[in-house]
């Protein structure tokens, strides 16, 4: 588990987590095969685990677990789980992973060698020729890269809360994630983990992104190559389908996330280009109130503070499960896979089902940020509002860290606030705000944030959902186009996550404006240089922004 504060709610950790209790599975029940060597036609051995129920003789489905995460013992128990089910279950990991670490190359072989790796399970005696696979993050993100060109022998793909490289994992919307150098330290090189200070000696020290390793002590080679690829440039687009390959994948899958789950825009993407692509995708998505952690295992029933209704506390494991069953034991399809699109509305105790994303809503609020409200009427005079960044202070702003989701008071830090009129009838957020906003700068570039709250009417906020983007990405994230100073700028936004929640009559929204000026998260100074090269001696004059009122967000809803 990666130790890096995360610097807002919604929740994004790298590593594994096994899906039951070791106590439950004793050893003397299975035949466990460790350091099993599994050959691949470039010639690296991938090292893998293999666990069989004793007493089971005839061969058996198997499922591919495959991970970049060397948990130790533990690794066994999800083999265990799965055996006891009467699978056969192959703990693969990726290449280097217990074996050379000079072959590792996180996100850049997953294709070709799970496709090796699926290709020996299928020969074995123990294997019916049946292959499924499952997991969440970047066992997630490898089941994507594994149908790029699919086996014949693998039948179904449940990616859990999958990450998509360069998409959301080291960078959102091309802002780097705060724990991308953690990721690799603690997880992966498994060096001396990282001082809790190292963040805030950044910050205070003003010294380049790119430095952050050498801050540490300790240089890091994937952090590194990571920082060489701002862009979702043709290195992170060719580790996931093309619109081809996807048009190509017909065999079922069945994704799952959370709408606090720091993957969601990516398992989000997925299932959208999916759909896009193949008009006859037999896919299933599951999304409810998760963190990266409940949206592939059992949910939390207090998470972060919030009650989750009776209805959503299920286990995403199980259904996981259930779903293998289904497609390799010829089982019963899950209950709660009515429809394509599953999503449980927060505040309602209810699950709904629909088609497809967009049957998810039947009308848009559009709201204008005007003169601190958010307007419903397009503003007939046009306005600004002014804001202030002065980097060279080194007092921390917008840092949304919060270990709730439902709180008193909103730290606004120096941002802009917008707030609608309190509503006269209920009705319910059902999708991703998207919207644009029009701004002029003296800079050349920012890291724009927007949370969306619910303010209920007992004064108390419910976080909703947050964006983050870097401006000038906004128009193109595989190409930076720099703004011109003092000159009014379109910075659309659509890449945010979907969230499903019941607004109370009485209650308004807020949206907080702001940028990105705390030790979590990269400081983006404006001077059109490499971002991640940039220091404190970019600073030069305060940034400053007029944000106008023809900016708008848009929310879609379902109305009655």
């Amino acid at each position: 588990m990666t130790k890096t504060i995360l610097p807002i709610c919604i929740l994004l950790t790298f590593a594994n987590f096994s899906f039951g209790q070791q106590a439950s599975f004793p050893d003397s029940l299975f035949i466990i095969q460790d350091s099993v060597l599994i050959p691949t036609k470039s010639g690296v051995l991938i090292s893998a685990i293999v666990v069989r129920k004793k007493g089971n003789e005839k061969p058996l489905p198997a499922i591919l677990f495959y991970t970049t995460y060397f948990q130790g013992s533990t690794d066994a128990i999800l083999g265990k789980r799965s055996a006891d089910r009467d699978y056969v279950e192959v703990v693969a990991y990726a290449r280097g992973i217990r074996t050379n670490m000079k072959d590792y190359a996180p996100y850049e072989h997953e294709g070709n060698d799970i496709y090796d790796i699926i290709d020996w399970i299928s020969k074995q005696t123990w294997c019916n020729g049946k292959v499924g696979m499952l997991g969440g993050s970047y066992t997630g993100f490898s089941q994507w890269a594994t149908v790029k060109n699919i086996h014949p022998a693998l039948k179904t793909i449940v990616p859990q809360v999958a990450v998509m490289p360069g998409f959301d994992m080291p960078m959102e919307n091309n802002v780097p994630v705060g724990n991308i150098l953690s990721w690799s330290n603690d997880n992966i090189y498994k060096f001396k983990f990282l001082s809790r200070n190292l963040p805030f000696d950044y910050f205070n020290n003003g010294i380049s992104f790119r430095s952050l390793d050498s801050l540490a002590g300790q240089p890091n080679p994937i952090f590194q190559k990571w920082l060489q690829h701002p862009s979702y440039d043709n290195y992170w687009q060719s580790l996931v389908p093309t619109p081809k390959e996807y048009a190509k994948i017909n065999i079922p899958i069945l994704s799952t996330t959370g709408y606090y789950d720091g993957a969601q825009i990516s398992a989000l993407q997925y299932f959208k280009l999916h759909n896009k692509y193949n008009k006859n995708s037999n896919h299933y998505f599951v999304i409810g109130p998760y963190d990266h952690f409940g949206a592939q295992r059992k949910a939390s029933p207090n998470l972060m503070g919030y009650n989750i209704d009776p209805v959503a506390n299920i286990s995403m494991a199980d259904l996981a499960y259930q779903w293998l069953d289904y497609i390799l034991k010829n089982g019963q399809k899950p209950e709660i896979l009515k429809d394509k699109v599953n999503y449980q509305v927060m505040g309602t105790n209810e699950w709904k089902h629909v088609a497809s994303l967009d049957k998810m809503n039947n009308d848009t609020l559009k709201f204008y940020l005007n003169n601190y409200l958010l307007d419903n009427k397009k503003p007939k005079q046009k306005s600004f509002l002014s804001q202030t960044i002065d980097f060279k202070d080194r007092e921390n702003q917008n840092n949304y860290f919060t270990p709730t989701i439902i709180f008193d008071t909103l730290d606004v830090s120096n941002g802009i606030v917008f707030t609608t009129k309190p509503f006269e009838k209920e009705f319910t957020i059902n999708g991703s705000f998207t919207g644009s906003l029009f701004a002029t700068i003296n800079k050349r570039d920012m890291d724009i944030s927007m949370a969306l709250y619910e303010l209920m009417p007992d004064g108390k906020y419910f976080f909703l959902t947050r964006y983050v983007g870097r401006a000038s990405y906004a128009k193109d994230n595989s190409k930076r186009q720099l703004l011109k100073p003092n000159q009014k700028e379109i910075i659309p936004f659509n890449n945010t996550r979907l969230v499903s929640k019941k607004i109370n009559k009485g209650s308004k929204l807020v949206i907080l404006l702001n940028i990105n000026k705390h030790p979590f998260e990269i400081i983006n100074y404006g001077s059109g240089k490499d971002v991640n090269d940039e220091t404190i001696k970019d600073a030069n004059e305060p940034l400053q922004i007029k944000w106008y009122n023809d900016s708008y967000i848009k929310i879609p809803v379902w109305k009655q």
